[in-house]
């Protein structure tokens, strides 16, 4: 079992950055493909980005490439997305997450929430225009 736990959120206006991190308890962390989401009020858990369990492999939501970059630190138990050109639209609660996924997100199932075994309580992103 792993825990999660976010940091790294608070208000930004338009066009700032942020870097979010999400630590993990447990020794085992380089054995978890690991997934960032955003939830926003009323709307359903959506994906951001995903990286392989040794960080060989990354993946993005169509409107967060070019502009997220997740990457991970096995040796500290670490996984990062650096969020830049922020936009009043990626305001929302973001969620690191663990599961026992394939590497090759075979059929974009990394995509998905459900896959993923254990999740982080969320930290909240503010963009101000």
């Amino acid at each position: 079992q792993v825990q999660l736990v976010e940091s790294g959120g608070g208000l930004v206006q338009a066009g700032g950055s942020l870097r979010l991190s999400c630590t993990a308890s447990g020794r085992t962390f380089s054995s978890y493909f690991m997934g960032w989401f955003r939830r926003t009020p009323g709307k359903e858990r959506e994906f951001v980005a995903a990286i392989s369990r040794r960080g060989g492999s990354t993946y993005y939501a169509e409107s967060m490439k070019g502009r997220f970059i997740v990457s991970r630190d096995n040796a500290r138990n670490i996984v990062y997305l650096q969020m830049d050109s922020l936009t009043p639209e990626d305001t929302a609660v973001y969620y690191c997450a663990a599961g026992y996924l394939s590497d090759t997100c075979y059929s974009r199932i990394c995509y998905s929430p459900g896959p993923y075994n254990y999740w982080g309580q969320g930290t909240q992103v503010t963009v101000s225009s």
